[in-house]
């Protein structure tokens, strides 16, 4: 499955994700801070999705009430109620 995630308050402007079943394939951030998306997506790879939210999810960037991990968490949650 492919899913696309537009995020919101934070730099990265697209998240797009493949999942096999419950396991994470690929991620790619378009935009944000490129070390830290990187490194994001190449993390969670042959990851399951709910281990992938419970560990993301509700991270915070600087002050802002979100981050771009929180954002995936966001994503893959909003990708589940889609199925």
């Amino acid at each position: 499955m492919n899913y696309t995630y537009k995020p919101s308050g934070v730099c990265s402007r697209q998240i797009d994700i493949e999942v096999d079943g419950d396991t994470i394939k690929e991620v790619r951030f378009t935009g944000g801070c490129a070390g830290n998306t990187t490194g994001i997506a190449s993390l969670v790879k042959g990851q399951k999705v709910d281990d992938v939210i419970s560990r993301l999810e509700g991270i915070h960037c600087g002050f802002k009430p979100t981050s771009c991990p929180d954002q995936l968490a966001k994503a893959l949650k909003k990708m589940k109620e889609s199925k």
